[in-house]
């Protein structure tokens, strides 16, 4: 577990919880000795390099958290540096609920799973939508996929304040179409 993430996340009243069940000080020692780069690295990249979805959760100005799914090809979610990723955003239902929860408070989470793998990489950041008018032609190259027939309404960037690649234990195994026939045709 990442230090920026933990000491993101770990509050007074987590920590309380975490004495109360004994984890406090493995995750209070796992805190103080790491490095705390936070910086994504090769893992991280192949990871969402090979996403075809996530949720992403913000919350609005009553409070309320809001966790939205977003799907694409794989590869829609692309790292742009060692603290940022983007992605296309679709055109959906024209809600806005997190467009307009992120205009006020733009703290995000998201929780980029591979359930055939049994993997999972949560992620906090602070995201920006630049509208697709304004956006410039090398950021469109970037995070528009080429070939796929979405209308893309804007482009969402995302500065990485910490990860945290979690446990998988629980994570029931799921495949896709794709995945299921090269099981099927072995």
């Amino acid at each position: 577990m990442r230090p920026d993430y933990m000491k993101t996340l770990f509050t007074p009243a987590v920590q309380d919880l975490q004495k109360d069940a004994g984890s406090y000080g493995s995750y209070a020692r796992a805190t103080a000795r790491a490095d705390g780069a936070g910086e994504l690295g090769p893992d991280e990249a192949g990871f969402l390099a090979a996403a075809d979805h996530f949720y992403l959760a913000s919350v609005g100005e009553t409070g309320w958290p809001y966790v939205q799914h977003r799907g694409g090809p794989a590869g829609f979610l692309r790292v742009l540096g060692p603290r940022q990723i983007g992605y296309a955003d679709f055109r959906g239902n024209q809600q806005f609920i997190s467009a307009g929860n992120v205009s006020a408070d733009p703290r995000v989470s998201l929780l980029v799973m591979d359930y055939a793998n049994q993997a999972r990489l949560k992620l906090l950041g602070r995201l920006r939508f630049v509208p697709i008018e304004e956006a410039d032609e090398a950021l469109r190259k970037q995070l528009i996929p080429a070939g796929y027939p979405a209308r893309v309404d804007r482009l969402a960037l995302i500065d990485i304040e910490g990860y945290d690649w979690n446990c998988p234990q629980h994570i029931v195994p799921r495949y896709t179409r794709e995945q299921m026939a090269a099981l099927v045709a072995q």
